[in-house]
């Protein structure tokens, strides 16, 4: 290349240095106020609802979380049996949900013909798809009579009188309540839980795979000895999702748990949650202290839900690091 040329190349990479000496700043700028705007949101959030429910922190103080009392009408107000509530069907959609999801993600990365992949693949992202009233009405017509006449009355005959079981399956069977609200939770969290940890498996390297297999390991030896712990950390990721929804989930969980501010530890009794418990009365709350009581369970279900994700975060680091000291290993 001729001097002349040099010249020139040399040329337009300075100017190309000069001119994107701007645009890398802007772009950094651009990005750390787009994720600074989250924190801001989220803190805004927590503002309004602290302000909207001052009252009801003033007149109740720590009570309003040990408190089971819940009567608008005689002014008292206990938000123990909504997040009881909530946590129970949360964990027990959870409990359902977890297995089938796990299963499902195996199968379509593992050990499904290359044909039925996809269409399996996409029917499983599809349930995420349906709205949750939907759900909610599938859940009043279909699950909840179900329930009532044909699973529960078994479950209270013989499992109703054991010692260690006798609290949750004793009661009369009804159909709406926490058992209902718990299966519809785990069927809108299954294909959360599945579809990212499909995705997380098909990430783990092939070689893991031929090294499981060269060495003498049968197919679910290497999926449980190579895939799944090499997926560990996203497939936690997955669970964490999952339970957010269904920590959050409102219409759904409203029309088929039964919506009664009562403790019991009976699967067949009905029960209420946080975002049910809102839905329910905050049009029809006309009292400054209800509207107040109603806006701490708000500043109360953010805050269950900041706690969940906050430990599985906590153990989303220490797996990744029990992953990466294994793989240095």
């Amino acid at each position: 290349m001729s001097g002349t040329a040099l010249k020139i190349e040399g040329g337009r990479r300075a100017a190309a240095r000069r001119s994107s000496g701007w645009a890398d700043p802007l772009f950094k700028g651009a990005t750390a106020a787009a994720a600074g705007s989250i924190l801001l949101l989220l803190g805004a959030i927590a503002y309004q609802l602290v302000g909207a429910a001052s009252e009801s922190i003033g007149t109740f103080g720590l009570s309003f979380i040990t408190s089971n009392d819940w009567d608008p009408v005689s002014g008292g107000f206990g938000a123990l049996p909504f997040v009881f509530g909530t946590v129970a069907t949360s964990l027990l959609a959870l409990l359902i949900a977890l297995p089938m999801a796990l299963g499902s993600a195996i199968f379509l990365s593992e050990l499904s013909p290359a044909w039925l992949r996809e269409p399996l693949g996409f029917l499983v992202e599809l349930l995420a798809a349906i709205p949750s009233v939907a759900y909610g009405l599938w859940g009043i017509f279909v699950l909840a009579p179900w329930l009532r006449d044909t699973v529960q009355p078994p479950l209270a005959e013989h499992l109703g009188h054991l010692p260690l079981l006798s609290h949750l399956f004793g009661g009369t069977p009804r159909g709406f309540g926490m058992m209902a609200g718990g299966i519809i939770l785990a069927i809108m969290i299954l294909p959360t839980i599945a579809s990212v940890s499909r995705d997380v498996m098909r990430a783990v390297p092939n070689t893991w795979r031929e090294g499981a297999l060269a060495l003498g390991a049968t197919r679910w030896e290497t999926v449980t000895s190579a895939v799944l712990p090499g997926a560990r950390a996203g497939i936690l990721g997955a669970i964490v999702l999952g339970l957010g929804r269904a920590l959050g989930e409102t219409m759904a969980v409203t029309m088929v748990i039964g919506n009664r501010a009562e403790l019991s530890a009976s699967l067949f009794a009905p029960g209420a949650t946080l975002a049910s418990a809102i839905a329910n009365e905050y049009a029809e709350a006309v009292d400054t202290l209800h509207l107040s009581a109603l806006s701490e369970l708000g500043l109360l279900l953010l805050g269950v839900t900041l706690c969940f994700n906050l430990a599985a975060r906590f153990l989303l680091n220490k797996v990744g690091r029990s992953a990466r000291t294994g793989a240095t290993l």
